[in-house]
């Protein structure tokens, strides 16, 4: 992607990541007070949830679309038979902090299904891209859904093709996700800093004016402009874990657009940005159990009798003396984040078991190639951790000075001894960001409709307690609870595969507390 040519505005924010962000003005509305003897009239009642909305008419054709169901098969390793898929790309406007409603960005997008309504996929910021999770996804999906809705993948700003955030030295990103997880000293943390502010300066010189545009903030108004290019009045919707975060700032800033939407899980909106990080590293340890479980149920668990033990050995092990791979090194870091994200997909884990085995013998190729799409160009898609590192510091205004990290990843490696240190890290991404102008704000726009929230027992990324949290606070959420395992119910539950097919397709609202079973 070209450089911008506000070379000014870099260098002068530039300075700013390098001297530290400091704490802007307050963000508190003003307070009004009244005279003590004049009365008060009582608040109005909140209004009531809205009726859900009717399926609306079919999109329009103002969007290109042409066919890519080859390269899609090809790139995901999709089945030869199945839908076929169209892709194409939204134009939208850019809405810089330093240009407010100026500029054009571009937003990849993939269609499939037979059906003329638009149904909306978004995925996490840190997974696959949304076009690559909706093409799966649709694989899940019962027929009626895919005759009834086209299924739309769009890449969130930053990721995939979504004018892709491909700026980060590929020196530090293998340094930032191969840092040893277990690290507590100051010095050592001081270290992965560094790379972080090298990142940091590289990224700002190369997005310029747009670093500070890739959040879920303006993503939200990249999916208005896109019901807009599609005509309908309507926006039905699924957002996937952290995507939600998407969909409520959807919902607050354009109310009158929510159509059906459901969350598959959800971060807890009551919790700051640390409290979230700590009970995500909680709810990985939580699975990663459920993992070793099942693993040794099976009677031939390529990690023994204790898949815990021998993972945290190897672990130990890997933090002096990274695993050769013809890639390069699998250090304890690479390994940690495999694990992570690899206990999202149940369907998966004998073959993260079988390459967890490979690293214990001393073979770190089949590691190395789970992580590669971290950190560098798999296919048609940028290195992930670019578009992940920059939305998630657009997103919050925390900033974890050194001295508190030290604090924090000693106390967390201690009570959550695979995963506390791998999220105390993640803090200490944004401690050389620039603080975000905007933060999404908390879920809490009166007068939508019903909005089912999918809960999942154990899920490494989306803690049970926080998607429960968010169907509460949503004055309209209706919480439906997965027994399950994984990142994501809908396509793994049939339980819940029905109740979302039949809320969407039918308007058959789930009851509220429904249990849905292992």
């Amino acid at each position: 992607m070209p450089r911008t040519s506000h070379r000014i505005g870099a260098l002068l924010l530039l300075t700013a990541l390098v001297a530290g962000c400091s704490a802007g003005p307050s963000q508190r509305p003003a307070v009004a007070y009244r005279d003590a003897e004049q009365p008060v009239a009582p608040a109005p009642a909140p209004p009531g949830p809205a009726p859900l909305p009717g399926l609306g008419p079919s999109a329009g054709s103002a969007l290109n679309w042409a066919d890519c169901t080859g390269e899609t098969r090809e790139e995901l390793a999709l089945p030869a038979t199945g839908p076929s898929f169209s892709c194409s790309q939204l134009l939208t406007t850019l809405d810089s902090p330093e240009a407010p409603a100026e500029g054009t960005t571009r937003a990849a997008l993939l269609s499939t299904g037979t059906g003329g309504v638009p149904l909306v996929v978004l995925g996490d910021v840190h997974g696959e891209p949304g076009t690559s999770v909706a093409a799966r996804l649709a694989l899940k999906l019962p027929p009626e859904v895919l005759r009834t809705f086209r299924i739309i993948g769009m890449d969130r700003r930053g990721t995939g093709q979504s004018d892709p955030a491909d700026c980060m030295p590929p020196t530090q990103r293998e340094n930032i996700i191969g840092f040893d997880p277990q690290a507590t000293d100051r010095a050592s943390l001081d270290r992965l800093l560094t790379s972080v502010r090298v990142s940091s300066q590289e990224c700002l010189l190369d997005l310029d004016d747009r670093l500070q545009a890739y959040d879920s903030w303006r993503t939200a108004a990249d999916l208005e402009e896109l019901r807009l290019e599609l005509d309908v009045p309507k926006l039905h919707a699924v957002g996937i874990g952290e995507a939600t975060r998407v969909l409520t700032t959807y919902a607050q800033r354009y109310p009158d657009s929510v159509g059906r939407m459901v969350f598959d899980g959800g971060l807890d909106p009551q919790l700051d940005a640390m409290a979230v990080a700590g009970a995500q590293a909680q709810g990985a340890e939580q699975t990663f159990d459920a993992f070793a479980a099942d693993c040794a149920a099976r009677g031939s668990c390529p990690l023994g009798p204790d898949p815990r033990r021998t993972v945290q050995e190897l672990v130990q092990r890997t933090r002096a003396t990274s695993l050769p791979a013809a890639d390069g090194p699998v250090s304890a870091g690479k390994i940690v984040r495999v694990l992570l994200h690899g206990l999202g997909e149940p369907e998966r884990w004998p073959r993260l078991a079988s390459a967890l085995a490979a690293a214990n013998s001393g073979d770190g190729a089949r590691i190395s190639a789970l992580a590669a799409p971290l950190v560098r160009e798999t296919g048609a898609d940028p290195a992930r951790l670019d578009g992940d590192l920059i939305t998630s510091c657009n997103d919050t205004r925390l900033r974890l000075p050194a001295e508190r990290l030290v604090h924090v990843a000693t106390e967390w490696t201690g009570t959550n001894t695979l995963f506390g240190g791998l999220f105390a890290q993640r803090l200490a991404w944004c401690a050389q960001w620039p603080e975000p102008q905007e933060e999404p704000p908390p879920p809490s726009a009166p007068g939508l409709p019903p909005i089912p929230v999918v809960t999942t027992e154990n899920d490494p990324l989306v803690p049970a307690q926080g998607s429960k949290h968010l169907a509460e606070q949503l004055p309209t959420g209706v919480a439906v609870n997965w027994q399950g395992t994984g990142h994501g119910a809908i396509g793994r539950s049939d339980c819940v595969t029905d109740a979302v097919s039949r809320f969407l397709v039918q308007g058959a609202l789930p009851a509220e507390g429904k249990a849905c079973p292992a």
